[in-house]
């Protein structure tokens, strides 16, 4: 289904353009791909994407069409952005969250808006410790969600149950259902690295690779089987700018990505992820190593890209997360406490474990 670089209008929208970027633009909050190739045409929110060929219609395991990267688009899913595994959009795509049991005390209505993570009964033991209790939340789309609360609560193992990284663990057992834009991450069909893909992850200590700054940016796609030099070359560039670190290391990008800075090497890092174009990203604490001025730099980086990603991090810095996030979760002894809308916990939380955390009585 070839396309033309410049699509015909779609309802009340405008066609894709070239700007003088290398990405363009479509109507309604879509973006097309970083270089070359056709463009799909976006519906609102939808994504073109970095990788994604030609998409067809999903098979009967739920997956979606062959790699192609001249056009790296994917198929929009109804109702939803385009992901690579497409599924029907399901009826908690769109939908008011009201109070209910499952949900912690406090959490309130909130807006009509997508929901990109649903999580219900979540329970997550290693061996006979249970880490994870029963916990239920939704993550909105295009937002920063904060998870906080002390040592040992449970917010990293949460964070990793979205990817499935526990999976790589001996002796853990999970329970309850993880959903992301109503496919069941542990829909025994889906490819799990597939999955990581689609959510990816920076973690609390740098971990660029030793090789050069170029081949760190370059690692997803290569590994995706893409070797066309000027595809590389433009997601490296787009990339390291989104992560705003292009004007510090355009000059030595085939250097030693050992050489860079700390908070420089996260941001690699974080272009690492943005390079294969994820739904959702995940931080673990990416600013606990990093000074005031690199931590700064990542928080403005962060509130940058929730344009066009959906963004999860944990932090025990309670100003961090209230400057940062617009949802915010606080965990305690694995159990979700409270719920809901940033200002609102931080300024008049429902239950008082809460105030006495992020008032420091404890913690």
């Amino acid at each position: 289904m070839a396309m033309q670089a410049t699509s015909p209008p779609a309802g009340n929208g405008r066609a894709g353009q070239w700007n003088s970027r290398p990405r363009r633009r479509l109507a309604n909050g879509g973006r097309a791909s970083l270089r070359g190739g056709d463009v799909s045409p976006a519906d609102a929110g939808g994504r073109a994407s970095l990788r994604k060929g030609d998409a067809s219609p999903a098979d009967a395991g739920g997956r979606a069409g062959q790699w192609n990267w001249e056009s790296r688009r994917r198929l929009a899913r109804p109702g939803g952005r385009a992901g690579t595994v497409q599924v029907q959009a399901a009826p908690e795509a769109h939908m008011t969250v009201s109070a209910s049991p499952g949900l912690p005390q406090g959490s309130g209505p909130l807006p009509d808006v997508k929901v990109a993570l649903r999580i219900d009964g979540l329970s997550l033991w290693y061996g006979q410790t249970q880490a994870i209790r029963n916990l239920s939340m939704e993550i909105r789309e295009r937002r920063i969600t904060a998870l906080i609360g002390p040592s040992g609560c449970g917010k990293s193992t949460l964070i990793r149950c979205l990817n499935r990284l526990n999976d790589l663990l001996d002796n853990v057992r999970i329970e309850g259902t993880i959903h992301l834009y109503g496919q069941d991450i542990h829909d025994p069909r889906l490819d799990i690295s597939e999955l990581r893909t689609r959510i990816g992850m920076v973690f609390q200590k740098p971990n660029p690779f030793p090789q050069s700054i170029y081949e760190n940016v370059a690692y997803g796609l290569r590994i995706n089987g893409q070797n066309r030099r000027d595809i590389v070359d433009d997601v490296v560039r787009v990339s390291l700018e989104r992560a705003a670190l292009w004007d510090e290391v355009r000059d030595r990008l085939h250097t030693n990505a050992l050489s860079l800075s700390g908070g420089q090497q996260q941001r690699l890092c974080i272009a690492r992820a943005l390079a294969i174009e994820p739904e959702v990203l995940l931080l673990d604490e990416p600013c606990s190593a990093l000074d005031p001025i690199a931590t700064g730099k990542i928080e403005e980086l962060l509130y940058a890209l929730k344009q066009d990603y959906t963004i999860v991090i944990v932090t025990h810095n309670m100003q961090q997360a209230s400057r940062v996030s617009d949802d915010a979760g606080f965990l305690l002894l694995g159990n979700l406490v409270e719920f809901g809308a940033t200002e609102r916990l931080f300024t008049a939380p429902s239950d008082p474990r809460t105030e006495d955390y992020i008032t420091g009585r404890f913690g």
